[in-house]
């Protein structure tokens, strides 16, 4: 994939986005960067977060991004006056829906931009009409198969279902949705990062044992593994989740695909703390977010590790 231009889509307004995006903005790291980067928000809020966190960085608006110029901060201003309800509130939803909706028909015209979006707060965006922004951009892209990767460029993990509660999570385990997720992994590996991806999955019992005669490992998963290994891929499991990441496996493998969020999302922060992001695969554009929610707790004490915005900017310009 050919690239030049990142795409960075605001949020929630009170959220850590804006300060780990500036922390970017005044390290050199940025004027090392090879693409131009243009972001889509309301140019008094991120004025405001500028002037919060005592950082020199000036805007440069534009109103499209054949505009914007490289070693800039571009920014496509998304108007909310007309939005506001009452003195100092405004409608969240609408504004972070805007800024999507300007982000996607943008990505619609440009094939050669990939999208970087910051966190959204679950109950006042998606207000539980989607399990997360996986699920919402796959449903504005009419897209059918997408696929969570948490990516760090030493061990990645996807599980093969997203925000489902756990009492739901072995309803979801079907050896068909397996197949279609590890094998749009590996195709992504192979395209965009040039590698035939050492995959482990993981088993979704204890032990990868049940006290059914037949469970979900024989019945779906390892029938999935085995497909999969007879197309060629570079894959092994199931294994069981309580010793798997340990120093041996996590260096030789590169994938590692669980059967739920927490299975495989908890030790890989465990390892890598904020050095990972979020990358959906199967839209018609590459997308990524930061590997950390809003954190309003943290909102507006200038602390907050910056290194998966890093971790992003370093992905888009290796790809």
């Amino acid at each position: 994939m050919n690239i030049n231009h990142i795409l960075v889509v605001m949020t929630e307004p009170k959220s850590i986005f804006l300060e780990i995006l500036f922390k970017y903005f005044i390290s050199t790291h940025f004027k090392k960067n090879k693409k131009i980067i243009s972001i889509v928000g309301n140019i008094s809020l991120i004025k405001k977060e500028i002037t919060k966190n005592n950082y020199n960085i000036k805007i440069n608006e534009v109103l499209d991004i054949t505009k914007s110029k490289k070693n800039l901060i571009n920014l496509i201003d998304i108007k909310i006056t007309n939005k506001y309800k009452y003195p100092n509130y405004f409608d969240i939803q609408s504004y972070i829906s805007d800024c999507f909706n300007k982000s996607l028909s943008i990505l619609k015209k440009n094939k050669n931009v990939v999208l970087l979006n910051g966190p959204v707060n679950k109950r006042t965006f998606l207000n539980k009409q989607y399990l997360g922004i996986t699920e919402y951009l796959a449903k504005k892209t009419n897209s059918k198969n997408p696929v969570m990767l948490i990516y760090n460029k030493n061990l990645s993990v996807s599980p093969i279902t997203t925000h489902v509660p756990i009492k739901y999570v072995s309803k979801y385990i079907n050896k068909l949705i397996i197949i279609k997720k590890i094998k749009s992994i590996n195709n992504f590996f192979v395209r965009n990062l040039r590698k035939k991806p050492k995959i482990a999955v993981l088993g979704l019992n204890p032990h990868c044992e049940t006290i059914e005669k037949i469970g979900e490992e024989q019945k779906e998963i390892i029938p999935a593994i085995n497909k999969l290994r007879s197309d060629k891929l570079n894959i092994a499991g199931p294994f069981s989740a309580d010793t798997f990441f340990i120093k041996k496996n996590i260096d030789y493998y590169d994938v590692v695909i669980g059967m739920y969020h927490d299975q495989v999302l908890t030790p890989l922060k465990t390892l890598y703390n904020f050095n990972a992001i979020n990358i959906t695969i199967g839209l018609p554009f590459v997308r990524v977010s930061p590997d950390h929610g809003p954190n309003i707790s943290m909102y507006g004490k200038n602390r907050s590790d910056p290194s998966s915005i890093f971790c992003a900017m370093d992905f888009f310009n290796k790809i």
